[in-house]
């Protein structure tokens, strides 16, 4: 209806067209879903959020599936070495990083072997240090690792036993007589000491040194040396005319004693065959690597 005393060419019709135009925009279809759904997808309050889309507005971002490792890619984009573990007749081809310390070495082999790291000896070019890279200490593609120690099921399965096997051997070496004092033995002996004799240091063990171990004499009485070559699984028995190259597996035992009235030097056997008859015999020892010889050869670990 038209107000009274205002012409309908003035504020009357500027109030009708506006009405109008309300009107016409209450009738839109959707207009009204449209105001109601913006501020909750930028994060209005009340109601769901918007389908793919986070409660404060933003939208969910999946990561991509190339960040999720499954173990099998823990290496990539880092510059890799192919290896070659050996360890109990067992050979092993590995690709392990060059960047990797001894000790992310010895949980590889671990996960190899079953053999804790605690347990392993590991060699390469003498005992592998386990706080230095492979890359520091000069590992090339192709590089043979020696891995020596048994499982803890090995030993508790055979310590008993050859405790006791040990332990008989032992009485029976204690009724005969010292073998320094046999005549076969007693000949080379009697020679003294050679004249370039590696120094010996009593009640100490210690690794094998990186150089061969010479000075010493064999059953003959001639020049020997030994030469551990670990890469290789060699031991090379040296003399004047020739060098024996004995593969470790092949040695059945290794026996030693001390050398009376020079217990820092010992007189030691390695069993070339099936009888004692095949022991072949150096004297002149130093008695401080004893022990890391016979771990060597024999393929045993003991803490020291």
């Amino acid at each position: 209806a038209a107000f009274p005393g205002v012409p309908r060419g003035g504020l009357y019709t500027i109030i009708m067209a506006a009405a109008a135009a309300t009107a016409d925009g209450a009738e839109e279809p959707g207009m009204e879903a449209e105001a109601q759904e913006l501020p909750l997808g930028c994060g209005g309050g009340g109601g769901s959020p918007a389908a793919g889309r986070s409660p404060e507005g933003e939208e969910r971002r999946e990561l991509p599936q190339a960040s999720v490792s499954n173990g099998g890619d823990e290496n990539s984009g880092r510059e890799l070495v192919e290896l070659k573990v050996i360890w109990n007749k067992n050979k092993y081809d590995v690709k392990f990083c060059l960047d990797s310390t001894g000790a992310e070495l010895k949980q590889k082999i671990h996960s190899l072997t079953g053999l804790p790291p605690a347990m392993q000896k590991v060699m390469f070019k003498g005992l592998l240090p386990e706080e230095k890279t492979l890359r520091e200490i000069k590992v090339t593609n192709g590089a043979k690792i020696m891995v020596v120690g048994s499982t803890i099921n090995d030993v508790l399965a055979v310590n008993t036993p050859k405790e006791a096997a040990q332990q008989e051997v032992k009485a029976e070496e204690n009724k005969k007589e010292p073998l320094c004092r046999q005549k076969q033995h007693r000949k080379v002996l009697d020679k003294g000491k050679p004249d370039d004799v590696m120094p010996s240091v009593k009640g100490v063990q210690e690794r094998l040194p990186t150089v061969p171990l010479s000075g010493m004499y064999n059953k003959s009485g001639g020049k020997v040396r030994l030469t551990f070559k670990l890469e290789q699984d060699q031991l090379w028995i040296g003399t004047k005319e020739r060098t024996e190259k004995l593969p470790m597996g092949s040695i059945k035992n290794v026996v030693s004693e001390p050398i009376e009235g020079h217990e820092d030097y010992h007189m030691m056997a390695f069993q070339l065959g099936p009888t004692e008859a095949s022991y072949y015999w150096v004297y002149w020892v130093p008695t401080q690597y004893v022990d890391a010889i016979k771990d060597t050869v024999l393929g045993k670990w003991q803490y020291f």
